[in-house]
């Protein structure tokens, strides 16, 4: 069973602004809760014990957000509001789970995994993207049994339309199943003509700890970053066994403004 998860949490959402200016993109509230609290929800309800957030000096509101004690301890003293004591033993509850590491230049995802190599303890952890949120299913859930059953890592895959291949990394495919196939190859934003399928990635990953060894490797590349396909690319290249998750859940964007209104709408909507 995987018990750690890696959420990056140090970008700085400008597809967000003005919104971000004052407020992390991942506590911006959707339906009554941050859209960070869904992601651990999601974890938790899968048997993750551990969460490792890389934020930045710049980002300092969400470790205040789980760590805030004094502020509820006077709130609830004068009030007693069993709907705040509720929510505050929650919070505690996550403060056992959470650690912090910092990312105070935005040097891509391969990077900010690095900066996790010491904390995590085990063969394979699960790394979830924080502007993806999958309601219906529990996709973290859905990719431990598949990694259970081929012993493999895992990527969760949707398929998108073919005109827009170009917005997503796409996996190319072989041994295609019903729920999953094997992945040969990943190709970051290819041209329509160039896709070799139209199965995007979508931000959950379960990573074997051979990645830090790989992710060390490389050089920046696009936007000067460290991108965690790079190092995906490798391993795969290597003959290690990756598979696409093609998961049952409904799929939400909140990293731009559309899709996270669109996303309180569906959420309103209920599971």
């Amino acid at each position: 069973m995987i018990k750690q998860a890696i959420i990056p949490l140090a970008g700085l959402g400008t597809r967000m602004l003005p919104l971000t200016s004052v407020m992390p993109k991942e506590l911006m509230p959707i339906n009554g809760k941050p859209n960070l609290q869904y992601i651990l929800e999601e974890c938790i309800d899968a048997g993750v014990k551990e969460f490792i957030f890389i934020i930045s000096k710049k980002k300092l509101s969400i470790k205040k957000y789980f760590f805030n004690d004094n502020f509820y301890k006077k709130i609830i003293k004068k009030k007693k509001d069993k709907r705040l004591i509720k929510e505050y033993k929650k919070i505690k509850r996550y403060q056992k789970m959470i650690k912090f590491v910092y990312q105070n230049k935005p040097r891509g995802t391969g990077d900010a995994v690095l900066r996790c190599k010491k904390y995590i303890k085990n063969k394979y952890f699960l790394m979830l993207l924080p502007d993806d949120i999958i309601i219906r299913n529990n996709c973290s859930k859905e990719m431990m049994r598949l990694h259970k059953k081929t012993n493999g890592s895992i990527i969760a895959t949707k398929r998108v339309e073919r005109k827009t291949v170009s917005r997503w990394g796409i996996l190319s495919i072989k041994n295609k199943k019903k729920r999953y196939f094997q992945i040969k190859d990943v190709v970051e934003k290819p041209n329509v003509k160039k896709a070799p399928s139209n199965y995007a990635i979508i931000g959950r990953y379960i990573l074997p700890t051979k990645i830090f060894g790989e992710i060390k490797k490389l050089k920046p590349g696009q936007g000067r970053e460290i991108h965690i396909t790079d190092a995906i690319r490798s391993l795969i290249k290597k003959e290690n066994k990756f598979y696409g998750n093609i998961f049952m859940g409904k799929y939400l964007d909140c990293g731009t403004l559309s899709g996270y209104i669109n996303s309180g709408i569906q959420i309103s909507k209920g599971k």
